[in-house]
């Protein structure tokens, strides 16, 4: 009886893990309406995806970010143009409103305390809006066109608050300084 038990107890970990895994997919994943992203990627750390459509001819990205931050706090995703890691770089930020809708906007990562108001940034964005929907953010954005070509280094966050319209200050530990990498937008 207790080896029953036990198989039945692995095999029900197993289904779960796999349908948790599954299900934060970018692969597996469907936008409202009829949008759909030719690359995606599941981000390493906070729950993050990014799907994209690279546009050679233009230089340009249409991307999606979708992440579940940890309560209806922000979310932001960003390039950094001249460097790696958060400081230097030009972000994408998104926020729930007490309302129900989403405010999206861009704005520069100029130190480790930025201002998170709303700002201009070394390259093109346009289209940019936000959704809210089951606990998930997206920001959808072209931009563009690339300076550097398709590889660029890449950032993402979330955080718990936003105070007066201003996302606050992220957790300074664990996945939350790890959010960083290199992406190709060619290759993935």
């Amino acid at each position: 009886m207790a080896t029953t038990s036990k198989t039945i107890l692995l095999f029900c970990i197993l289904i779960s893990l796999f349908l948790i895994s599954s299900a934060q997919s970018c692969s597996n994943y469907t936008f409202s309406g009829t949008k759909i992203f030719k690359s995606c990627r599941d981000l390493p750390y906070l729950q993050a995806h990014l799907h994209w459509n690279y546009i050679a001819s233009t230089r340009k990205v249409d991307i999606a970010y979708r992440a579940t931050p940890t309560s209806p706090g922000w979310i932001a995703w960003a390039i950094n143009p001249t460097g790696t890691g958060m400081v230097g770089s030009e972000a994408l930020v998104a926020f729930l409103n007490p309302n129900g809708s989403m405010t999206a906007y861009t704005t520069q990562i100029n130190s480790y305390n930025p201002s998170m108001q709303p700002r201009a940034l070394s390259f093109e964005v346009s289209n940019i809006r936000a959704e809210y929907s089951t606990n998930e953010m997206i920001i959808f954005a072209i931009v563009g066109p690339l300076k550097n070509g398709t590889t660029v280094n890449h950032v993402w966050q979330d955080g718990n608050s936003v105070s007066d319209n201003i996302p606050q200050m992220h957790s300074t530990s664990g996945p939350n300084i790890q959010s960083m990498e290199k992406l190709d937008f060619l290759s993935g």
